[in-house]
């Protein structure tokens, strides 16, 4: 009998000593109560508790959790703003005081998501309603910088921390969707007029320049072409004068009649007529008169291109 009620005895011990261990997970914290009231926090592992006397209250998960929110805010100018965003929190830290907190300050998680996401969405109407529709786009990082500004404090007072907000979409009514759409497209069809304006006025002015510039240089170009010209026919008279000139004073040295090289000229002039000529009809005065008074002229400017040819000597 002594050795049955030990073996019994035995068996009370296993029990109690197996029945007060607790497998705690890792990510999580345990808090266990005695007769309702806190007592102490389980970190992962094996642990031990009193058996009949504590309890598992509450299993706290220290990973990070996410969720989605979809709700709506009204703007300044009276637009309904259609938000989605993803809302990432975990408890703030794996102290003890911080797990009380997270443990007993909601009944449940159910209550917990509820007065955090209510929270986040007041926060977020209150900043849309101080903003116009036409501003709440370009704003996603300042409507996240004030939430989170606003509702950290709050959240810590429940053991939590909000580590990101991400604002996924924002949209309007249909009607608010399609005039921003009609002010793009204006916008967008004013700015091409402008640069297509632009773009004229830069190719004209291109051109005028280039005008410009080509007539210019044409000019300069015609200018140097006159004054090589003049400065040829200068020459070409000065060469025709001493030739003249030489060639009476070697007939003079013969004894010979200068009229001779105004005749020879004459006939030379009519040969060139008749040889270069183009078509265009020349009259000339064959009389002995007519050839008379032509010497006459030939004479006289032969003088007036001496006189010019010793000048230049």
């Amino acid at each position: 009998m002594e050795l049955l009620g030990s073996y019994w005895w035995v068996l009370l011990i296993a029990f109690f000593i197996f029945s007060g261990l607790v497998t705690v997970n890792q990510g999580y914290i345990s808090v266990i109560t005695m007769f309702g009231k806190y007592q102490r926090i389980l970190r992962p592992g094996l642990r031990f508790k009193l058996p009949l006397l504590e309890s598992v209250y509450k299993r706290i998960s220290i990973q990070n959790r996410s969720v989605e929110l979809e709700f709506q805010a009204v703007t300044l100018d009276q637009a309904n703003v259609y938000f989605k965003a993803m809302l990432l929190y975990a408890v703030q830290n794996e102290e003890e005081e911080t797990v009380k907190k997270v443990a007993f300050k909601f009944i449940s998680e159910k209550d917990l998501m509820q007065a955090m996401i209510r929270t986040i969405e007041g926060s977020i109407r209150a900043f849309v309603a101080t903003k116009k529709q036409a501003e709440i786009l370009l704003l996603r990082k300042d409507i996240v910088e004030y939430v989170k500004e606003q509702i950290d404090h709050t959240l810590e007072e429940w053991g939590y921390h909000l580590q990101d907000l991400q604002i996924n979409d924002i949209t309007f009514d249909q009607a608010v969707m399609e005039s921003m759409s009609k002010v793009v497209a204006s916008n967008n069809l004013k700015a091409a007029a402008e640069n297509e304006g632009q773009a004229l006025l830069i190719t004209k002015t291109k051109a005028a320049e280039a005008e410009g510039n080509a007539i210019k240089i044409s000019a300069e170009a015609e200018k140097e072409a006159a004054r090589l010209r003049g400065q040829g026919v200068a020459l070409f008279r000065e060469e025709v004068a001493r030739g003249m000139s030489q060639a009476a004073e070697q007939m003079k040295q013969a004894n010979l009649d200068t009229n001779v090289i105004l005749f020879s000229m004459w006939t030379e002039a009519i040969k060139n007529f008749a040889e270069a000529g183009k078509g265009n009809v020349i009259f000339l005065d064959g009389s002995p008169e007519g050839m008379e008074k032509q010497m006459r002229q030939i004479v006289a400017m032969t003088k007036i291109d001496q006189n010019k040819a010793q000048g230049i000597k």
